[in-house]
């Protein structure tokens, strides 16, 4: 990284400032950072600020930082220092920063049931820090990285990883993290680009493996996305994004995406999106997480894990839940899972990563349990088309007791209300539209 920076911008020529001197020479290390003629440091020092204005401040934070023992923090992987950063960061701030920060046990649970290869294109349309990135090139290097030389893999990282993020500054940490982890080329990934995904003129290609957490909400001014492709134009962002994820897969293609309790159930557009999602895709597995997992206690979400239809397949004909809400599991509560959380659901997900008809098959040899559940595509359609099928829990006797929280059915009720409300705003603008 050293031979890559210009000298006026290197850590010894900040250290060797005077305190009179420091802000004005760090300001000028930004500078040149930001026009380097290394696309990637380019971009990361893009437009960037500092928010030091006392060189007092700023001698003190680069004497503290000289302190650590540097050596060991390259052992242990300056990646992972700077995720850990990131993920505190996203802990403490719980409102926006949770939004682009995936916790890393989740994504790693979610990558090792797909199972990315050097053969697949890997996308994530809502890059966040780049954690899914990340975890799919790091399982790659693990698994066939002895048999693949460095301008190999350097050739599968450039080719094989897209990803859009339409916040500048979170896009930033993405480079950082990319490239402290080791996964990028001299020209950085040219497919990991800023932008926003649901706008017009902005297209990702095709890919054989999606993973993403989108961002929870509704569009900015409660508006109709830009883009035109999408079938069921909505203000709500999770069921737009979950549009271009099933229609941007490959045939064969298999997606994981993170979404939030409402896509399962919301009447209106979102039925109309679950149909689409089912009729186009095998939506294999639905893994519900605990709440609080992201934003507040009550938010819960889900990650769907579906397979685009190809040939004489068509769409989804079961899904299999696995809960990790209920007492079976401990009722956790816990913002952080941990790994052992989730080996029964990895167990069970099973060795194929596309959940073939042959996969689903051993999966009803074997049965189901407590947490893992099957409902076959007649039952979800006698549900209306509503995926958020409640289970009974099972206590120690073996009797079904269904868990009843009034405080949990209050607040359901208050979101369906305003869901109801969307709805409706949703068609009339639609109505003014064609009008």
């Amino acid at each position: 990284m050293d031979d890559r920076l210009p000298s006026g911008a290197r850590w010894s020529h900040l250290l060797a400032s005077d305190t009179a001197q420091v802000l004005e020479r760090y300001r000028q290390a930004l500078q040149l950072l930001s026009e380097s003629k290394y696309p990637y440091i380019a971009a990361i020092f893009d437009d960037v600020s500092s928010s030091v204005r006392r060189p007092a401040t700023l001698m003190a934070l680069l004497e503290g930082i000289e302190r650590f023992e540097w050596f060991r923090v390259k052992q242990e992987g300056l990646g992972d220092l700077y995720e850990g950063l990131l993920e505190r960061n996203a802990t403490e701030k719980r409102s926006g920063a949770g939004q682009y920060f995936t916790p890393r046990t989740i994504i790693d649970s979610m990558v090792r049931v797909t199972q990315p290869s050097p053969k697949d294109v890997i996308q994530d349309p809502a890059l966040g820090t780049a954690g899914f990135l990340i975890s799919a090139a790091r399982y790659i290097v693990a698994k066939h990285g002895r048999s693949l030389s460095t301008a190999q893999l350097s050739k599968i990282f450039e080719r094989s990883f897209t990803g859009m993020e339409h916040v500048h500054d979170t896009y930033r940490l993405a480079l950082m993290n990319m490239f402290l982890h080791g996964f990028t080329t001299p020209e950085g990934i040219p497919g990991v680009r800023y932008g926003d995904t649901l706008s017009e003129g902005q297209s990702l290609p095709a890919a054989s493996l999606i993973l993403s957490n989108p961002p929870f909400g509704t569009k900015r001014g409660a508006g109709l996305p830009a883009r035109q492709d999408l079938p069921y134009p909505t203000s709500n962002k999770q069921l737009c994004f979950l549009q271009h994820i099933y229609l941007g897969l490959r045939d064969g293609g298999r997606a994981a995406v993170v979404v939030p309790d409402n896509v399962l159930f919301e009447d209106g557009i979102g039925k109309l999106v679950r149909q689409d999602l089912m009729n186009q895709c095998s939506l294999h597995t639905i893994l519900r997480l605990p709440p609080g997992i992201f934003y507040a206690a009550s938010v819960k979400t889900n990650v769907l894990f579906f397979t685009k239809s190809k040939g004489a397949s068509k769409g989804t004909s079961e899904t299999w839940y696995y809960d990790l809400r209920g007492a079976l599991n401990g009722r956790v509560k816990q913002r952080n899972l941990h790994r052992d959380q989730l080996q029964d659901f990895e167990i069970l997900f099973g060795s194929d990563p596309w959940v073939s008809e042959k996969a689903l098959n051993l999966r009803r040899e074997v049965g189901e349990t407590a947490s893992f559940r099957r409902v076959d595509r007649q039952e979800i359609h006698a549900n209306d088309d509503n995926l958020n099928i409640a289970f009974p829990e099972v206590d120690g006797q073996g009797d079904a007791e269904p868990f009843q929280d009034p405080v949990t059915a209050l607040r359901q009720i208050i979101k369906d209300l305003n869901n109801l409300t969307d709805s409706l705003g949703q068609l009339a603008e639609n109505v003014e539209r064609t009008s």
